[in-house]
C-alpha cells in the first residue's frame, strides 16, 4: 500500500509557505516626490497650527578650545508664536567664560549691535580716540561686560551662534532654512528613497537629499518620516560642500563637521513639534583661532493657548542687557 501522508505534507507545506511569503510581502515604497509633497503640506499647515503654542525652549551653548571649556551658556526663553511673529521673553542666562585660568560667571547676555548706543561723535579721529580710552576703562573696571575684549570673544561666539539658529522668528524657535520641509524650501533639493525603517517605536520612510543644484552651498542629509502621519521624525544635515579650497587656503578659515540634527514629536492634539536641535561642530580661522562649538536645545513645557497668543507661567523676564 502506498502512503500519501508525504505528499500530503509536502503540498500542506507548500502552501503554507506560499501564504506566509504572500502576507510578508512588503508595500511597494511611495515615489521620494509624493511623500515629500504630503510632508510640505502638513508642515506648511503644523507652521500656523504652532502659532496656538507657547513653550519654553531651554540652550546650552558651548564653546571649546581642545578640553577647555572657553566659554557655557544656558539659556531658558518662552517663545510665544503669532500669526504673524514670534515673541521671545528671556527668563534665564547662566553663564561663565575663562579669563585669567578661572572662570566668571554672567546672569545677563552681552548687548547685541542693534541695542547699543549710537555714538554722537561724527569725528573720525576723535572717536577712536575716545574708543580706545573706554575700552581701557571697561577693560580695568569690568570686563564681563565689554564687548571689545579678549575675554568676550567666545561670548560673542556663543551668543551670535545661537542667536542666528534658534532666533530667526519663525514658529518652532529653529531656523526654518535648515531643513527642506516646507514648500517653500523644497524646492531648492531633490530627494531619494533610502528604503523603511524603524526608528523611536516608528515606522518611518528614511530620505536622503541634497541641494538640486551641485554648486550650491545648502544642506544634504537624511529625513526619516513617519509612515502613518507623514510628518518628520528626525532630520540630519550636513554641507552639501566643503568650503572651497582657495577660500580655506587664502583666509585659513574652516568650519569642518557643520551640521545639525532636530528630533519632532506630536503633541496630544496631534501638532507636530521639533523637540530637540542639536550641532557640533569646528571653527578654525587664520590658522591660529580652534574653537569647537557645541549647541543643545529643547522645547517643552508647551501649552495650547485658546486665542492666537498669551504669556503663561509665573517666571519673570529677564533684561537681556541688565546684570
Amino acid at each position: 500500500m502506498i502512503s500519501i501522508r508525504p505528499a500530503v505534507a509536502g503540498a500542506f507545506l507548500f502552501c503554507s509557505c506560499a501564504a506566509l511569503c504572500s502576507d510578508t510581502t512588503p508595500e511597494p515604497l511611495p515615489s521620494p516626490e509624493s511623500l515629500m509633497a504630503r510632508v510640505a503640506i502638513n508642515q506648511d499647515r503644523a507652521e500656523v497650527e504652532r502659532a496656538h503654542y507657547v513653550y519654553v525652549q531651554h540652550a546650552k551653548m558651548t564653546s571649546r578650545r581642545g578640553n577647555t571649556v572657553m566659554c557655557e551658556e544656558i539659556t531658558d526663553y518662552r517663545f510665544t508664536p503669532s500669526a504673524g511673529d514670534t515673541h521671545e521673553q528671556l527668563l534665564k542666562v547662566d553663564g561663565r567664560f575663562l579669563k585669567d585660568k578661572d572662570y566668571i560667571t554672567y546672569t545677563a547676555l552681552l548687548p547685541r549691535d542693534e541695542d547699543k548706543p549710537k555714538d554722537p561723535d561724527k569725528d573720525k579721529t576723535a572717536k577712536k580716540e575716545h574708543d580706545k580710552k573706554d575700552k581701557k576703562e571697561k577693560k580695568d573696571k569690568d570686563p564681563t561686560f565689554d564687548p571689545n575684549s579678549n575675554e568676550t570673544i567666545d561670548r560673542d561666539i556663543v551668543e551670535n551662534i545661537r542667536w542666528n539658529l534658534i532666533h530667526d522668528k519663525s514658529k518652532d524657535s529653529i531656523n526654518a532654512h535648515l531643513f527642506p520641509l516646507t514648500t517653500k524650501e523644497q524646492a531648492n533639493y531633490t530627494f531619494r528613497m533610502m528604503g523603511r525603517e524603524r526608528l523611536n517605536d516608528r515606522d518611518v520612510f528614511h530620505i536622503g537629499f541634497r541641494p538640486k543644484k551641485k554648486d550650491d552651498f545648502g544642506w544634504s542629509g537624511d529625513a526619516y518620516i513617519d509612515t502613518a502621519a507623514y510628518q518628520p521624525v528626525l532630520i540630519t544635515t550636513g554641507m552639501a560642500r566643503k568650503i572651497p579650497f582657495a577660500v580655506r587656503t587664502l583666509l585659513g578659515t574652516n568650519v569642518p563637521g557643520l551640521g545639525f540634527t532636530v528630533r519632532y514629536a506630536p503633541q496630544p492634539d496631534g501638532v507636530w513639534f521639533p523637540v530637540t536641535f542639536s550641532t557640533e561642530f569646528k571653527i578654525h580661522v587664520l590658522y591660529f583661532f580652534h574653537r569647537q562649538v557645541i549647541l543643545n536645545a529643547e522645547n517643552r513645557d508647551f501649552e495650547k493657548t485658546h486665542v492666537t497668543s498669551r504669556i503663561v507661567g509665573e517666571a519673570t523676564p529677564v533684561d537681556p542687557n541688565q546684570p
